[in-house]
């Protein structure tokens, strides 16, 4: 892709935003810049990018016409209608991932999926660096891809964790290995139906060849319809049954299989982050990486000492005998439920944040009957729908604390006894009170911390 001279406009100054923007400079591309954030919102996170002209604090409608390029953040809907005037004006629209995987070198292997995507990105990624290979783990995982884009050689190998938002953007993605996860209900408010948002997670494979490779969740009905009609190499992993061609347990152990070759990996049980569904992502990291050439005694390796990703069931400290866990990335019904499945001692469950459009009522019903679940605190915009949810369920033990976190947790220290765990776990998004998913773990971390 060659963006010298292009004039592009790159909307939406967070993260991927500015790495777009950095990349594009570099590149020799006439690049303005915009948010509705005024400059001053931004402290020096905007210092690298002294080459840009900056239309900042204003909306975009005004600065589409004359340009060539528009990137748009993934936060920012395709439906908006100044997205489609530009598409109507002969602007070439595209996400910032697409902006970066046109510029990467190398192999590149995309990950999605409703719930498990960081931790098989990061799985995935230890093992190529592990093996001393130049190795970019980028996407919706924190890090944008546009940041080692330009940087990346023929022997890289790049892993990019893809969201559904930032498959509104894309059109030449042409990952060699594809995967789905799993797809259970999320982003309903931005993509209206869960056809929608499946179609959205289906678009990384519409490039690929039989040259290439796409990675499904046996397990999941979901899946199994997904991959069905794809020109790319079907590949399967299960934590249930047997697979031909992929990764499952075979005798307790976790098994690859490609070409008519089995290789024993690793027991199951060393598998050392805990969970059934971490030994599906710990399958599927090892069906992604196998058929990229993986070996399977490095596979193996980190497997046994891989400690799991920060805000996914982290232990933060130990307080009078009370274990506090940090699972700020259960942004989602699906993901909760899986933590809670984790639970082996009285737990205090804290649930709420903002509104994904998203039933709450197989979460009360499985609250209901996990007797590991001892009390919930409810926080955040979803609280009274949660707790609607929770006495339908016939669940009372429970404590509404609107928007008040410091409450929240003392609260829980309140109610907490020895051998117990306190899990945020919210099954919601954050943007009602925090920044981000991170941001709500950093400040849980930070409070429980303080804690004495």
């Amino acid at each position: 892709m060659d963006v010298q001279g292009k004039r592009v406009l790159v909307c939406g100054m967070a993260r991927s935003g500015i790495a777009a923007a950095a990349l594009l400079c570099r590149l020799g591309a006439r690049v303005t810049i915009n948010d509705l954030k005024e400059e001053s919102a931004f402290g020096s996170e905007l210092d690298g990018l002294s080459g840009c002209l900056f239309a900042l604090g204003q909306t975009p409608d005004a600065l589409i016409d004359g340009q060539d390029i528009m990137v748009i953040s993934p936060g920012i809907a395709w439906a908006k209608p100044f997205v489609q005037h530009a598409i109507e004006k002969g602007v070439e629209v595209i996400g910032e991932l697409e902006l970066g995987a046109r510029l990467t070198r190398g192999t590149l292997a995309a990950i999605t999926g409703t719930n498990g995507k960081t931790t098989t990105t990061t799985l995935v990624g230890e093992f190529f660096r592990t093996a001393g290979r130049t190795t970019h783990v980028v996407g919706n995982i924190g890090y944008p891809i546009t940041a080692t884009a330009g940087d990346s050689t023929d022997e890289d190998v790049t892993v990019v964790e893809v969201s559904s938002y930032q498959c509104e953007g894309i059109s030449q993605f042409h990952p060699h290995v594809g995967a789905v996860l799993n797809i259970t209900e999320d982003h309903i408010a931005r993509h209206g139906s869960m056809d929608v948002y499946v179609a959205m997670k289906r678009r990384i494979f519409a490039r690929q060849t039989a040259d290439d490779f796409a990675v499904f969740n046996l397990d999941d009905a979901v899946c199994r319809k997904m991959a069905q009609g794809l020109q790319s190499r079907i590949v399967w992993f299960s934590r249930t049954q047997p697979v031909d061609c992929g990764a499952c347990i075979v005798d307790g152990n976790i098994t690859f299989r490609l070409d008519g070759r089995e290789e024993k990996i690793c027991a199951a049980s060393e598998v050392y982050i805990p969970g059934p569904h971490n030994l599906e992502n710990a399958l599927a990291a090892v069906a992604i990486a196998g058929v990229m050439g993986a070996e399977g005694e490095t596979m193996a390796q980190v497997l046994r000492t891989f400690k799991g990703v920060e805000h996914r069931i982290e232990t933060v400290r130990e307080l009078d005998g009370v274990t506090w866990i940090n699972d700020s990335k259960g942004t989602n019904v699906d993901s909760t439920l899986k933590a809670i499945e984790t639970m082996t001692q009285p737990t205090i469950l804290i649930l709420g944040g903002s509104d994904k459009k998203a039933s709450f009522d197989s979460l009360a019903q499985s609250i209901r009957k996990a007797p590991q679940i001892v009390h919930c605190v409810l926080i955040g915009d979803t609280a009274a729908q949660i707790r609607e949810a929770l006495e339908c369920a016939g669940y009372t033990a429970y404590t509404e604390m609107g928007y008040n976190f410091d409450g929240c947790l003392a609260e829980c220290r309140r109610l907490a006894q020895s051998g117990w765990c306190v899990l945020l776990s919210p099954a919601c998004a954050s943007f009602d009170m925090f920044k981000d998913y991170e941001d709500r773990g950093r400040v849980f971390k930070e409070k429980v911390m303080a804690l004495n």
